[in-house]
């Protein structure tokens, strides 16, 4: 069939053109790119053969060759696996719809910029992240000739590219099944680090180094000029094929065998990341039920971490990929944890409604929960800076665990860590805050807010922070739903600072401020009544606080109402709760409220009173970071009132 020619998309040009001008000083990663995606490739097969009885593709002998002719200057790429259809060869390939460039192209300029080494080293690894390796072979080769065919088609596609900008697809008929990739390499410029990529040695160096413990034979065949065999035929001076991958999973491997260099670069494999995992995780269980697991945690959060990205850890059987990313062997909160789990006693052909009743899932996932759990409370015990960066990145979505993992409530509180004002620069668990109560404190308290700085100048904290009272600053959307789910830690309730009652200090001193209260609200009382019924439509009630020592007013839920924070983070989920009013609480010590109580008792029908009682709600309602119903109203108001003054 006549072969057809498409222009790249603006940004694939780019991008191509980057990798033609040789962006990468390390241009060894194209291989281990496409040796990775013929491993994808392979497994995909295999679970699809799994599920597929009918599929009719071969996998009795799965593999990936990696074919270098000298003397042609070319290296091809081959597997023998799921392959692709001609609309995923130009989903896929033509258009780069998938890659994620413009964020890839975005980040590569920053690294390249940044005059930082240990950027400019990430972005050689940028490559994977974004899942445009198979554009990185245009780093070392002048063309790159793609021949597939999808397991169960009946006929292949050829893509053709030079990287100038066009790329030609047609139809093949005798396509075997799988994908070849193969290079027309450049020629060798060591001074710019483009090595002779058809030297079997710098072939075995790369694949050592990379692609070492991928569990597919990864097999090496050379190609010098014809040869003559032993009965004078010529063979084309092929070699026969060499294994040249250990092909040993790290995870069965001991230990004192596996370098964290290897460690870390299954992880990478695994992850497609381009940075180091943070932590490694080793699981080896014996008994009635035997598996193993390799698990990490990354250095930086992965781009869909808050949305339906890739989600949970690969599931082998015996060694033999069954599911790339199984969800059931770690809760959601742990969607972050990369890695493999290798199970003895499972089922080759298992099925994820099955899975989600297994016993034995159910058994793994739990282990993993608390093994994983156990591991970020010792990192912050022992290694609290890779505990610092980690919960940086993470803690939101680990406190996620306290909404609904009731069984590992106790240890996700003891992995977790909050800021508070005792130290502006560190974060305290739970059990260092109630270490640090004060003689006949009854609660630890807590306050919710879109920033520190919006809770550590919120009026609610003034009483608090006059008492030396220690205060959770809790600014993650997830503390808003979390903190209703524990209602206590050793016996001490978790109170909002901004709801109910602020009944503060020892017995005595609360009798005391009883007392106060009560004689200040004989002279306040006209003045109470008075706002409660003008500014009914807004508020259930109005009442002196007990929380404020230099602000005039503050609006306060009631014990058992959601807070702002929790009322907008529902709305823009889409989800509605019933309207309830709050409370308006005064400050009697402060000049302004005082004044108002005067002018209140001096001409109760005075129309200025009433639009003082908008403006000391308003002022309340803004002193949170909210905003008024009618914020043109309240400003005209306000500059009325100051345009008097002056």
């Amino acid at each position: 069939m006549t072969a057809e020619t498409f222009e790249f998309q603006v940004e694939a040009r780019q991008l191509l053109q980057m990798m033609v001008h040789s962006i990468y000083s390390n241009k060894d990663v194209f291989l281990r790119e496409l040796v990775s995606n013929a491993s994808d490739a392979l497994d995909k097969l295999r679970i699809e053969a799994l599920r597929d009885d009918t599929l009719g593709a071969d996998v009795s002998d799965l593999h990936i060759e990696i074919e270098a002719d000298k003397d042609a200057r070319t290296l091809t790429i081959r597997d023998n696996g799921i392959g692709m259809s001609r609309d995923e060869v130009v989903g896929l390939i033509g258009t780069i719809a998938k890659s994620g460039t413009a964020e890839f192209l975005k980040k590569l300029k920053e690294a390249r910029q940044a005059g930082d080494p240990d950027k400019a080293a990430a972005a050689e690894g940028l490559i994977g992240q974004f899942g445009v390796g198979f554009y990185s072979a245009f780093m070392v080769a002048d063309e790159v000739t793609l021949l597939t065919r999808r397991a169960g088609e009946s006929t292949g596609t050829r893509w053709t590219s030079t990287g100038e900008g066009t790329y030609t697809i047609e139809t093949v008929d005798d396509a075997p099944q799988g994908t070849s990739v193969t290079l027309r390499l450049k020629p060798v410029d060591n001074d710019n680090r483009l090595f002779d990529y058809t030297s079997p040695w710098k072939i075995k160096e790369i694949v050592k180094r990379y692609s070492d413990f991928i569990t597919w034979p990864i097999r090496l065949i050379t190609t010098a000029g014809e040869q003559k065999d032993q009965d004078g035929e010529k063979d084309g001076g092929k070699s026969e094929p060499e294994t040249i991958n250990s092909r040993q999973a790290l995870w069965a491997r001991p230990r004192s065998e596996v370098s964290d260099e290897e460690y870390h670069e299954l992880y990478k494999h695994i992850s497609h990341d381009w940075t180091d995992p943070l932590e490694t995780i080793r699981i080896h269980a014996e008994g009635t039920f035997e598996y193993q697991a390799l698990l990490f945690f990354p250095a930086q959060p992965p781009r869909d971490l808050f949305s339906s990205g890739r989600r949970g850890v690969q599931l082998y059987v015996k060694r033999v990929l069954i599911m790339e990313e199984c969800e059931e062997l770690v809760p959601p909160y742990l969607r972050f944890v990369k890695g493999v789990v290798d199970a003895q006693d499972l089922s080759l052909n298992i099925s994820r409604e099955i899975l989600q009743q297994d016993r034995h899932i159910q058994m793994m996932r739990r282990r993993l929960a608390k093994k994983v759990l156990s591991t970020i409370k010792e990192m912050r015990v022992k290694q609290p800076e890779k505990y610092t960066a980690f919960w940086r990145e993470f803690g939101p979505v680990v406190k996620e665990g306290l909404l609904g993992d009731f069984e590992n409530r106790d240890a996700i509180l003891a992995a977790c860590s909050f800021a508070t004002t005792h130290d502006a620069e560190k974060t305290a668990t739970l059990q260092e805050y109630v270490e640090r109560m004060k003689e006949g404190q009854e609660h630890i308290f807590y306050m919710t807010g879109p920033s520190r700085t919006a809770v550590e100048n919120s009026p609610h904290m003034e009483a608090y922070r006059d008492k030396g009272l220690e205060v959770l600053v809790l600014t993650d959307p997830v503390d808003e739903l979390w903190v209703d789910a524990v209602p206590e830690f050793q016996g001490k309730k978790l109170r909002s600072i901004a709801k109910g009652e602020a009944e503060l200090g020892t017995e005595e001193e609360k009798e005391q401020a009883k007392a106060e209260r009560e004689q200040k609200q004989q002279e306040y009382g006209d003045l109470l009544e008075w706002l409660g019924k003008q500014l009914g439509d807004e508020v259930k009630e109005v009442r002196l606080s007990s929380r404020l020592t230099t602000s005039p007013a503050c609006v306060v839920s009631d014990a058992d109402d959601a807070t702002p924070g929790l009322r907008n983070m529902l709305r823009a989920m889409g989800q509605e709760m019933p309207e309830s009013k709050r409370i308006l609480e005064l400050n009697p010590g402060h000049g302004l409220i005082a004044g108002l109580r005067k002018a209140h008792a001096a001409d109760a029908s005075d129309p200025e009173l009433a639009a003082m009682a908008e403006i000391v709600y308003g002022m309340a309602l803004l002193a949170e970071g909210g905003r008024p119903d009618d914020p043109s109203r309240f400003t005209k108001l306000l500059a009325e009132r100051l345009e008097r003054t002056l």
